[in-house]
């Protein structure tokens, strides 16, 4: 193995139908990205745009789901969309890789393709640890996709409501106890919320929040049954095992 390759792995998602190579150390994808694909409603001919794509896992996960969609993956690492776009090829999947601070002004997205009201769904997993209370990895990859400023989730959705049409779709994935941010982000413009807590087991609190929202949406709030990854013995949960071998949605995943 060279040099070159060693600072890579190659690692299978959906059981195997969806093989990634990413870097060895940094920010790697994982089940949050999974979930995150899991709880996207799409169909095919949809314009769909992810938010801090890294290496593409979310989106391809929902692209290999659903096909004949027009996958965008937005990142702001060229490296990290340099190994997005060649993991589309690798997979067969059409997509588009594009470089992107997803917090740039709008001239910005539009030189990108990504001009107002022209999406259909948009999914992301912002960084979202909090600075005051997590120490930021000295890694600073790692850091800028983990750790949150005050502004990271106003901005990232102010972006998504800008490029989805009216009655688009946006699916995020953020820490449960941010549930206050994340509701007050979403107020301006996003409604019918959908709303998945993610537990590591039901005797913990939730760690984690599936969320759905619809630009211009008016309905109640929804707060669905939780999900547990694992039983009260520590044992994985079947369903999330079966939905992370690509064998499954989340309920999100319909409108």
């Amino acid at each position: 193995m060279t040099d070159s390759a060693a600072e890579f792995t190659e690692d299978a998602f959906l059981g195997g139908q969806l093989r990634l190579r990413q870097p060895r150390s940094g920010h790697r994808a994982g089940h949050d990205a999974m979930l995150l694909a899991a709880a996207t409603p799409v169909g095919p001919g949809d314009r769909v745009v992810e938010f801090g794509a890294g290496v593409g896992a979310a989106g391809l996960a929902v692209a290999r789901r659903v096909t004949g969609i027009d996958l965008v993956l937005v990142e702001i690492d060229a490296d990290l969309a340099g190994l997005a776009r060649s993991n589309a090829v690798s997979n067969a999947i059409a997509a588009e890789a594009i470089v992107l601070d997803v917090a740039a002004a709008a001239d910005a997205f539009a030189a990108a393709g990504l001009t107002p009201d022209s999406a259909d769904v948009v999914l992301m997993n912002p960084p979202f640890n909090d600075a005051a209370r997590h120490r930021a990895s000295p890694d600073k990859a790692r850091a800028s996709a983990h750790v949150a400023t005050a502004s990271t989730l106003e901005g990232w959705v102010h972006a998504a409501r800008r490029i989805l049409k009216s009655g688009g779709v946006l699916t995020l994935i953020w820490r449960a106890d941010g549930i206050a941010e994340v509701l007050a982000a979403l107020d301006r413009g996003f409604g019918s919320l959908a709303i998945l807590p993610v537990h590591g087991d039901p005797g913990t609190p939730a760690i984690r929040l599936l969320i759905r929202s619809i630009k211009g949406g008016r309905a109640p709030t929804q707060i669905h049954p939780a999900l547990m990854l694992n039983d009260e013995s520590g044992v994985p949960n079947k369903r999330v095992q079966e939905i992370l071998a690509g064998k499954g949605v989340l309920p999100l995943a319909t409108l």
